[in-house]
C-alpha cells in the first residue's frame, strides 16, 4: 500500500510541475484572445546609414550605358549570387569612418546618419546634372543580425528588409527551443561607441511597442536556455560515461577469464 501511495504522489508531483512550467512557454500572454484588438504603431523609426555600411546603388536613365558606371556589381543580392560563396564579402559603396561614400562623377558625398530614402532623393537630384530622368535605388548590402543561444538554427542572417523585427529574426532561426527562457532574451546593440544589453520578454505583448522591437544592422539576439537544457545534456554525458565504464569492466573481466 505504501508503494502505491508513493507512486501516486510522484505522478501528481510530475503533473503539477509540468503544468507550472508550461505557464512560461506561450508568447504574449497578456494579449486579448476573446476577439481582435488594435493598437497604433508608434515605435518604428527608419533605419539610418552608419559607417562601415556597404551600399548597393543602382542608377538607371535614358542613357543606360552611361549611367551604368554607378552600378557596382548590382547583380548580387545582398552580396551573394548562386555562384558566389557565402563568405565572399559584399561589394558596393562602403561608408567610410567619417560617414562618406565616394561615387563616380559626384565624388565624396555624406551618407552616415541619413535614411536610405533621404540619400536616394539627394542622389537622384544630383544625377539630374548628368542624366535625363534618372532613377536611383539604394539598399544596404551588409544588413545582418546574429541569433544564437537556445534556438533551432543559430546563425548570422543577412536581411533584405530594413523593417525587420525581433520576432521575425527569431523565426528565421527556427524559433526558440522548448527549453529556452522566454523572459531571458538579450538584444545586444552597439550605438555611438557604446554596447547595450537590452532584456527582452517574449511573454508580454509590450514587446511590440518596445523601441528595440525593430532591429538595426549588426544587432545580436541571445536566447538563454533553462536548467532543463543543461540537465538533459549532463544526463547524457553521465549515461555515456557509465556505459563506457561498464564496457571497460566487462572487457577487463573477459580478459582475465580467457587469459
Amino acid at each position: 500500500m505504501n508503494k502505491r501511495t508513493n507512486l501516486m504522489v510522484l505522478l501528481i508531483t510530475i503533473l503539477f510541475c509540468s503544468c507550472g512550467s508550461y505557464q512560461d512557454i506561450p508568447y504574449f500572454q497578456d494579449l486579448k484572445t476573446s476577439g481582435p484588438s488594435e493598437e497604433r504603431v508608434g515605435n518604428y523609426s527608419p533605419l539610418t546609414i552608419q559607417p562601415d555600411d556597404i551600399l548597393g546603388i543602382n542608377v538607371n536613365s535614358r542613357n543606360p550605358e552611361s549611367s551604368s558606371i554607378f552600378n557596382n556589381n548590382i547583380s548580387r543580392v545582398n552580396g551573394v549570387t548562386a555562384s558566389t560563396p557565402q563568405d565572399v564579402p559584399a561589394t558596393g559603396y562602403k561608408v567610410d569612418g567619417e560617414g562618406y561614400i565616394h561615387l563616380p562623377l559626384i565624388g565624396k558625398h555624406k551618407a552616415s546618419g541619413m535614411t536610405v530614402a533621404a540619400l536616394r532623393e539627394q542622389l537622384n537630384n544630383l544625377m539630374l546634372t548628368y542624366y535625363k530622368d534618372p532613377v536611383v535605388n539604394i539598399w544596404i548590402l551588409n544588413f545582418k543580425v546574429s541569433v544564437y543561444g537556445d534556438v533551432l538554427r543559430p546563425n548570422i542572417y543577412t536581411l533584405q528588409n530594413e523593417r525587420t523585427t525581433i520576432t521575425q529574426a527569431l523565426s528565421l532561426a527556427g524559433d526558440l527551443n522548448i527549453t529556452a527562457m522566454r523572459k531571458r532574451i538579450f538584444l545586444i546593440r552597439e550605438e555611438n561607441g557604446n554596447r547595450k544589453y537590452i532584456p527582452i520578454d517574449l511573454t508580454s505583448k509590450k514587446l511590440f511597442q518596445s523601441p528595440y522591437y525593430y532591429l538595426r544592422n549588426n544587432d545580436e539576439i541571445y536566447v538563454q536556455p533553462d536548467r532543463t537544457k543543461y540537465a538533459t545534456v549532463d544526463r547524457g554525458y553521465r549515461t555515456a560515461t557509465l556505459v563506457l565504464s561498464g564496457l571497460s569492466i566487462i572487457a577487463i573481466v573477459l580478459s582475465n577469464l580467457y587469459r
